[in-house]
């Protein structure tokens, strides 16, 4: 009976040994498991949000290369605007000429207007007929009289046009004396021409032909 209780007294104390044992090796293990855990995973996802950072900032770096391209893209357009002259393909306005006149001997004596584009400048002469007009009375105004061209005339570079001006078709001394000319290449020319004559022009009855690409054509003659 004793050897009985001796033999189940160790069995239990075994028993607790190894409840003991067991419960310090849990205890031992999953504290320093968790925090081993822990302290390895952050390190971890660090390193991730590091390595997605810079990659972050990178592309969002990258954004300026792309509005360098905008930049370049809007100074091509902005040299193409520089480099483009204004007033191609326009009717001619006198502020787009080199106007000049001269005094000529033919058909009792005129003035013959060379009009030559300002550099930079494509433009046509349209209407045909310029108005010419000595000071700003009616009497003054030149009747168009049909000579020369009657198609568009396209200046540019050193291509030139003519027109001549008659300023007197009368044989009287009703006249007056002018020593200026103004010439519109359209009605309404917000810019028109004021000319210096060669000499005074004893003016009655004006007259002025059509441009003309031929100083032949811009003879004024009454038919």
């Amino acid at each position: 009976m004793r050897s009985r209780l001796a033999a189940r007294s160790a069995r239990l104390v075994l028993a607790a040994a190894a409840v003991t044992a067991l419960a310090a090796t849990a205890t031992a293990c999953g504290p320093d498991d968790s925090a081993d855990t822990g302290s390895s995973a952050a390190p971890s996802a660090a390193a991730s949000e590091g390595a997605d950072s810079p990659s972050g900032d990178t592309a969002s770096t990258g954004e300026p290369s792309t509005g360098s391209g905008d930049k370049a893209s809007a100074g091509g357009d902005t040299g193409s605007g520089d480099g483009e002259k204004s007033g191609y393909g326009q009717v001619c306005g006198a502020n787009d000429l080199d106007l000049t006149v001269t005094s000529e001997t033919q058909a009792g004596g005129y003035y013959l207007v060379t009009a030559k584009a300002k550099s930079g400048i494509t433009c046509y002469l349209d209407p045909n007929t310029p108005s010419v007009s000595f000071g700003s009375g009616a009497d003054g105004v030149a009747s168009p009289v049909g000579q020369g061209g009657e198609d568009s005339i396209k200046l540019t570079g050193s291509s030139v046009a003519y027109t001549g001006i008659s300023p007197s078709t009368t044989n009287s001394n009703n006249g007056k004396e002018f020593d200026t000319v103004i010439i519109s290449t359209m009605e309404d020319d917000a810019n028109p021409a004021e000319l210096k004559l060669p000499d005074t022009a004893h003016v009655d009855k004006p007259i002025v032909t059509n441009w003309a690409t031929s100083s032949a054509e811009a003879v004024p003659v009454i038919a």
